[in-house]
């Protein structure tokens, strides 16, 4: 085992439309989160095959090779500014000719031609997706329509509940922690009445005894949450007054508090 943190670890930059980040260095392992084309990784620890790897919002896990290029010395884009373009679902091909589909939020390379779908330069990211609470909410509303649930993941392609709200953020310029109990410790307290939330405010659930955050939704306004969540296979819109729907009404049993991530 090489350590490379302390001598100054070497970059990664993800070249895979969509890689799994494990919890142990092995394929059978649970996948805890993703990265997408053009994400710069730290390395922190090399064992051939696989890499332990830190992504911008500080989460640590393990990476096949496979999915990465190696950059040494770090020569990636500063953190925190845009890729030239990214996908807001395309397809694109390479300058080998080779053809594939990116996902929401995805970078594409320098010399990739877009063949199908949409992409935006940084330019029209910071125009289209301001940092604006109505603006997130009408994101996270539209662009993870039909989601299916995946622990671990953070694309329409397949997401848990955190890593769509880190992913609607993100496409806004703004980076959050990736559980949902590292949300849950960011942004200011705007109360516990789930029906009278603004928009991008981010509601949290505990289904444990103890109360420890397992679940986040965001707050659309006019008492309606969108999240993605394993009770309903995937992306949904709730409406929090319907106390008719069995799962509204086990939400709100569940439910802690509201954070509200946008401050003056």
């Amino acid at each position: 085992m090489t350590s490379l943190e302390a001598t100054g670890a070497s970059e990664a930059m993800v070249v895979a439309a969509v890689a799994p980040l494990h919890a142990e260095p092995k394929v059978s392992s649970t996948q805890i989160s993703q990265h997408l084309a053009g994400a710069s990784l730290i390395v922190l620890e090399d064992l051939g095959d696989w890499l332990r790897v830190r992504g911008a919002d500080g989460y640590e896990g393990w990476m096949h090779r496979g999915y990465v290029a190696r950059l040494r010395p770090p020569n990636s884009r500063p953190t925190g500014t845009r890729p030239a373009r990214v996908s807001l679902g395309a397809i694109v091909r390479d300058r080998l000719g080779t053809k594939r589909e990116l996902p929401l939020g995805a970078a594409l390379a320098p010399d990739d031609v877009v063949e199908s779908g949409e992409v935006a330069t940084a330019e029209e990211l910071a125009s289209r997706f301001p940092t604006a609470p109505d603006a997130i909410a009408r994101t996270a509303e539209r662009y993870f329509v039909g989601a299916s649930y995946l622990w671990g993941g953070v694309t329409p392609w397949g997401a848990d509940c955190s890593g769509f709200v880190q992913a609607i953020y993100a496409l806004h310029g703004v980076t959050l922690p990736r559980d949902a109990w590292q949300q849950a410790m960011e942004g200011a307290d705007v109360g516990r009445d789930a029906r009278q939330l603004a928009p991008a405010d981010l509601l949290f659930f505990s289904d444990r005894p103890d109360k420890h955050v397992t679940h986040v939704g965001m707050a659309l306004g006019d008492g309606r949450m969108a999240h993605v969540a394993l009770g309903r296979g995937g992306f949904a819109v709730e409406r929090l007054d319907d106390t008719d729907d069995a799962f509204v009404r086990s939400l709100l049993e569940r439910f802690l508090f509201a954070k509200r991530m946008l401050t003056a």
